[in-house]
């Protein structure tokens, strides 16, 4: 099983260091990954576990420029040079599969259609990032602009998703990947269903807890079917606030959820903490209860330093710890905690969009070096 390892009382944060997911928008045209991502991974690899960008199920998910999808062949090809740079460079790596949801832009959807949600609502105020026409990911041009007014799904529209997933899952493992995590956090379709707020169906995907966590079921039963439940994980977020999420009683809801990921036997769940200023600690009760309510690997997320992550392996609240922005900076960054050394400071202007500048090119603590080609 690939979380066995972690299944020990020693503390030591080497083995237990996951890149979590985060948006970098440098895909190639037909939001195919490059061999400049695949140099971006692999310098990362000596994480415990990597776990790719959001990348979309279908054009229908996407919600932002320049961000990789795995439903055409050639964006599966593009992955392969990903997977084979970081298996060849000793890591492990999982795919972030992504519905953004209502969270695109008419520009960005088939044929200028609506983005898609459970209900009709729109999340005021929330932007997604847009290109101007023709631009490729090299030239860093954009603008964030106010997501498209969503239009509600049909039950046999959800059905089709719920087969987009098991597919986009299928490939990823045809493009090399060890397993999926699943995108049920920060507002985005998963959440959209599950959250109170952002669901007001009246048939069996709305309404009551057990029926705002049909999609949830389906979606991952599908995936776990595809692939074997041992190769999946879900990210769940829940006390942000992010794109608009929102539940009224966020604790029953994602215990639930967790319980019922649990009777599914996926390999873990990766919870995202809120991590902006003042956000909303995760009280230690929910954290014990995700550990009650979840037997598999935990991995937490969310502003993270050496010290809380050994607090949080010490105390059992996780087996893992993600340290997101960090990663940026600094590829290889489980020598730099281990060893307690300083660690670079990202270029915030080339998070998305760009070339190899504030992506490729942060110096390594160590005398270790990677090609820039595979």
């Amino acid at each position: 099983m690939l979380f066995e390892q972690y299944q020990l009382n020693q503390i030591s944060l080497s083995n237990r260091i996951v890149m979590p997911p985060m948006t970098r928008s440098r895909s190639a045209a037909g939001n195919v990954a490059t061999e400049l991502m695949a140099t971006y991974y692999a310098q990362r690899a000596s994480a415990g576990l990597l776990i790719s960008e959001g990348t979309q199920i279908s054009r229908q998910g996407q919600g932002y420029a320049w961000t990789p999808g795995i439903y055409t062949p050639e964006q599966i090809a593009g992955w392969k040079q990903v997977t084979d740079a970081v298996h060849a460079a000793g890591g492990k790596i999982f795919a972030q599969l992504w519905h953004v949801g209502r969270i695109s832009h008419t520009s960005l959807q088939p044929k200028g259609a609506q983005p898609v949600a459970p209900s009709a609502i729109l999340a005021e105020g929330v932007k997604v990032f847009l290109a101007p026409e023709g631009a490729a990911a090299e030239s860093g041009l954009g603008t964030m602009e106010q997501h498209s007014m969503p239009r509600a799904l049909t039950i046999a529209e959800i059905k089709d998703i719920v087969h987009d997933y098991a597919q986009a899952a299928q490939n990823a493992i045809a493009a090399g990947f060890d397993g999926v995590e699943l995108h049920g956090a920060n507002g985005y379709l998963i959440e959209q269903f599950i959250d109170s707020q952002t669901n007001q169906r009246t048939d069996e995907y709305g309404g009551c807890l057990k029926n705002r966590l049909r999609f949830l079921k389906e979606v991952t039963t599908a995936v776990a079917e595809a692939i074997g439940a041992d190769r999946v994980g879900v990210r769940q977020a829940p006390l942000t606030t992010l794109m608009g999420a929102m539940d009224d009683h966020p604790e029953e809801t994602y215990i639930a959820a967790a319980g019922l990921l649990q009777e599914i036997g996926i390999a873990y769940i990766h919870i995202a903490e809120a991590d902006w200023d003042n956000a909303p600690v995760m009280p230690v009760a929910f954290k014990e209860a995700y550990r009650t309510a979840f037997k598999g690997t935990l991995i937490y997320s969310g502003k993270y330093t050496k010290a809380r992550a050994e607090e949080a392996l010490r105390n059992g609240w996780a087996d893992l710890i993600g340290f997101g922005r960090p990663f940026i900076a600094n590829p290889d960054l489980p020598y730099r905690l281990v060893h307690d050394l300083p660690l670079n400071e990202p270029k915030r202007e080339h998070f998305f969009g760009g070339a190899a500048e504030g992506y490729t090119d942060y110096p390594f603590a160590t005398t270790q070096t990677l090609s820039s080609t595979y």
